[in-house]
């Protein structure tokens, strides 16, 4: 008798993962600012994101 009979898929969870549409799919760019509002936190906060993004597009670039 074969071992293929009893044998389960590695992947059972594949077919339930839900498939979300380019168009749907945001990079987080979407958050509202106000200059008047912010505090120095929020200042620091906007750096810290701006150089991760600079970091990251430096990444992509040298691929």
């Amino acid at each position: 008798m074969g071992r293929a009979n009893n044998q389960k898929t590695r992947d059972k969870n594949k077919n339930k993962l839900p498939q979300v549409p380019k168009n749907l799919k945001s990079n987080a760019q979407d958050v509202e600012y106000s200059r008047e509002l912010a505090d120095q936190a929020d200042f620091e906060a906007q750096a810290r994101s701006n150089a991760a993004n600079q970091r990251v597009k430096q990444k992509k670039n040298k691929r």
